[in-house]
């Protein structure tokens, strides 16, 4: 079946090369592998799941407890998938919260916007942890070094952002 994959679809799919899995464990595993800078909700894999089964891509398996279906990847799922990573880059859209407010800042009174600024370090620095977390453990099991990278991105990009926010005027 033919249809460009959205990148909900395409990171499932990647996923599922490492074998079956349930929607419980897609959003772990992708929460492990990717970490912070691209999230799954339970709700986009359940959402995406379907459709990905009826384009053939992915087949589920028999209901196991609670009704919960293991996903495989199919030989057509590997070849969209394949298409995918071959496939020009998309334009990036960061739709950042942070920066839409501060695009409006001249707005804002001077203690919302320390407030804002507050709130933006504070919620960059716990996500560094996590960052270095994620690293480290992707270390200690000598995880796929493209696995590593990308979570090491995160890093660069956490500690960048930081620096950054300390510039804006309050």
């Amino acid at each position: 079946m033919s249809g460009a994959l959205n990148s909900t679809s395409a990171a499932l799919l990647g996923l599922l090369h490492e074998g079956p899995l349930t929607g419980g464990q897609l959003v772990t595993q992708a929460d492990q592998r990717l970490g912070p800078l691209w999230t799954l909700t339970r709700s986009q894999v359940y959402r995406e799941l379907p459709t990905m089964a009826g384009r053939g891509y992915v087949r589920a398996g028999k209901p196991g407890p609670r009704a919960s279906l293991a996903y495989t990847i199919s030989a057509s799922g590997k070849r969209a998938f394949a298409a995918w990573l071959a496939s020009p880059l998309e334009a990036d859209h960061p739709r950042n919260p942070l920066l839409l407010r501060l695009g409006f800042g001249s707005y804002h009174d001077k203690a919302d916007l320390r407030r804002l600024v507050g709130e933006a370090q504070e919620q960059h620095e716990v996500s560094l942890a996590i960052h270095k977390e994620t690293v480290d453990r992707l270390r200690k099991t000598k995880a796929d070094p493209y696995a590593l990278a990308s979570a090491e991105c995160g890093i660069a990009y956490e500690k960048a952002l930081l620096k950054w926010l300390d510039t804006i005027p309050t």
